[in-house]
């Protein structure tokens, strides 16, 4: 799905579907109001965002799992695994387990910690405790009401903020921002904030930033005339970050996120790419979904998460892992 351009203005459109978001909105509060939370036997800290797709909660869950693992606990993901066929509870195996079994943002989180894939999620908690987990990283499920969290952390686009406003379908929010930011503990500006979604963040809630940083990669793409392709929630992020490390790009390819690529795809992509002699560039969370013999003749640019205020990250993790 790529989000409708009217999402980022109060349009007529939105305002004709103004009524099919607040039933969207009270179907949700509904849901929230009936459910019996379930308290987990170890810490959960959940990633999640206000807005449908793309604000970088992936990228979010990694850096603070990788922070927490430094410290020396057994930090496991639960993700539902949106786009694979698996329902778990299940350990994700990259060896064995591919993007159509358990969705590419597992594949991700695997690389670096224990990953379980559960559309029902205390299930997935359930069997993460049992397997020696610490502390839970959940990426996304923030407006799943069936699970207590004991540190609930929103991703936001700098660029993106909130679009216009308004709830789905009428705008990109998955419930009102006042309540929405009722329940979080803390929100992470990703990027420059150009849409002034930082001054929306409530007092109550800590504010950190943050920013993403290319991958090693970077080193040899600069410079260089290529053709990048991007299937997430807000490919021209990606385009930017390669214009950032100073690369021309000669044709920049948006396609849905979770695109599932075809042969003819990547021939397209790699036909173009071949008058000037490099390879097509794309992002890890796009590899994964590529045909198996098809990636070698793509090359990627990897990203990672740099907080601003480290300390007061840290702050919050050692506060919940000390409960």
């Amino acid at each position: 799905m790529r989000a409708p351009d009217f999402w980022r203005r109060r349009t007529v459109t939105p305002f004709l579907l103004l009524p099919a978001g607040w039933l969207y909105s009270r179907i949700g509060a509904l849901r929230r109001a009936w459910a019996r939370p379930w308290q987990a036997p170890i810490p959960i800290i959940c990633v999640g965002n206000l807005v449908a797709g793309g604000a970088g909660k992936t990228p979010l869950a990694l850096a603070l799992g990788d922070r927490l693992k430094q410290t020396g606990v057994a930090v496991h993901f639960l993700t539902r695994g949106y786009g694979g066929r698996e329902t778990g509870p299940l350990r994700v195996d990259p060896a064995r387990h591919d993007f159509r079994a358990v969705g590419d943002e597992a594949l991700l989180l695997a690389r670096l910690a224990p990953t379980w894939v559960a559309r029902n999620r205390r299930q997935g908690a359930e069997a993460a405790a049992e397997a020696g987990a610490d502390v839970l990283v959940m990426d996304d499920g923030f407006q799943n009401p069936t699970i207590e969290k004991d540190l609930s952390i929103l991703a936001i686009d700098g660029g993106y903020g909130f679009g216009n406003g308004l709830v789905m379908p009428a705008g990109p929010l998955r419930e009102p921002l006042a309540r929405g930011f009722a329940r979080a503990d803390a929100a992470v500006v990703i990027g420059h904030d150009r849409s002034g979604a930082a001054s929306r963040i409530p007092k109550g809630v800590a504010r950190l930033d943050a920013r993403f940083l290319p991958g090693p990669e970077a080193e040899f793409l600069a410079g260089q005339s290529i053709v990048a392709f991007a299937g997430i929630g807000r490919p021209d992020k990606f385009f930017e970050t390669l214009k950032g490390i100073g690369v021309e790009l000669i044709e920049a390819a948006p396609f849905p996120d979770h695109h599932i690529y075809k042969p003819d795809d990547i021939m397209w992509l790699a036909e173009i790419a071949s008058t000037l002699g490099t390879k097509p560039v794309t992002t890890l969370k796009d590899f994964v979904r590529l045909p198996e013999e098809a990636r070698a003749m793509i090359d990627t640019l990897s990203v990672t998460l740099e907080f601003a205020d480290e300390a007061a990250v840290d702050a919050l993790l050692t506060k919940v892992l000390t409960g």
